[in-house]
């Protein structure tokens, strides 16, 4: 519901701002650097999914050379999806660091203020998601066994990662596809 209300501030903002002649700027956002953002956060629901696989065979870490995914477990395919969910994340703030440069800022705007705050709050679910992922990682070295609990606690915390990236799916739709 949270992001529902964001995606419907920045369509009334727009809307309002487009029917009294003001220009929606839409800034020089770097299209091939949310492209690439956005494959990596695609592609880490992939290996979330994998990790979750894992652990829903019981394998906690993995069997083989770290160079044969195949015989991954949880450990490896989360933090692969870690590492690249924080690569988001720098990707993310590399491109604020741009957009500042250019004079867009949260205050400059309703479209600078509707640019960083669907895409802050969303990066802050993101890193949040990175947390829940450093948790659940610490547990499966702490724990002697890996529970059923504990697997559960793996499956919820990759429901949360797949919503992440179905909301950065819209969003990247309407800000960066729509013009």
């Amino acid at each position: 519901m949270f992001f529902a209300a964001l995606f419907a501030m920045y369509f009334t903002i727009r809307s309002v701002d487009k029917s009294q002649g003001l220009p929606w700027p839409g800034a020089h956002l770097n299209l091939t650097l949310g492209t690439i953002n956005t494959t990596v956060l695609l592609l880490s629901s992939v290996t979330c999914q994998m990790g979750v696989f894992a652990v829903e065979r019981g394998q906690i870490k993995r069997t083989g050379s770290i160079f044969n995914p195949a015989r991954w477990g949880l450990r490896e395919w989360f933090m692969l999806t870690y590492t690249m969910g924080a690569i988001f994340i720098a990707g993310q703030a590399t491109e604020y660091a741009a957009l500042v440069q250019e004079g867009v800022t949260i205050q400059d705007s309703a479209y600078g203020t509707m640019f960083y705050l669907t895409t802050g709050f969303h990066g802050l679910h993101v890193t949040g998601g990175l947390i829940a992922f450093l948790f659940l990682l610490g547990r499966t070295y702490a724990a002697k066994t890996f529970t059923q609990e504990q697997q559960v606690s793996a499956i919820v915390v990759s429901y949360y990662w797949h919503f992440v990236d179905v909301v950065w799916i819209g969003l990247f739709t309407t800000i960066y596809l729509i013009r």
